[in-house]
C-alpha cells in the first residue's frame, strides 16, 4: 500500500500544535510501525483499506494513560485526518512522506 513508509506528522491537540513521525509497513489489511513523538516511541498496529487507514495508541500524559484513535487517508506523498484524544476532544492531523 502506499502508506507504507516514514512520514513526518504534525497534529493539533487542546494544548497546541504537536510534531511525531510515524514509520508503517503494511501487510494485507494489517498496518503496523512505529510512532515517535516528545513522548517517547510507541509499537502502533491498525487496519488499512484502499486509501484508508486507522489505529490507536495510548500515551501517558498529565492525567494518566489516554487513548489516541486515528483514523485518515493517503494521496501519494500525503496524509490527513483526524485524531481523538480520549474524552479530551480531537484534532486534525496532516503528514508527509519524509525525505
Amino acid at each position: 500500500m502506499a502508506i507504507d513508509g516514514k512520514w513526518d506528522l504534525t497534529f493539533k491537540t487542546p494544548m497546541g500544535e504537536q510534531k511525531a513521525s510515524l514509520e508503517v509497513t503494511t501487510s494485507g489489511a494489517t498496518m503496523s510501525g512505529t510512532m515517535s513523538s516528545q513522548r517517547g516511541s510507541q509499537q502502533i498496529s491498525g487496519k488499512v483499506e484502499g486509501g484508508s487507514f486507522s489505529w490507536s495508541n495510548e500515551i501517558q500524559g498529565p492525567m494518566g494513560a489516554m487513548t489516541l484513535s486515528w483514523a485518515g487517508e493517503e494521496q501519494g506523498d500525503e496524509i490527513a485526518g483526524k485524531v481523538q484524544f480520549g474524552s479530551f476532544g480531537s484534532g486534525e492531523f496532516k503528514g508527509v512522506r519524509a525525505q
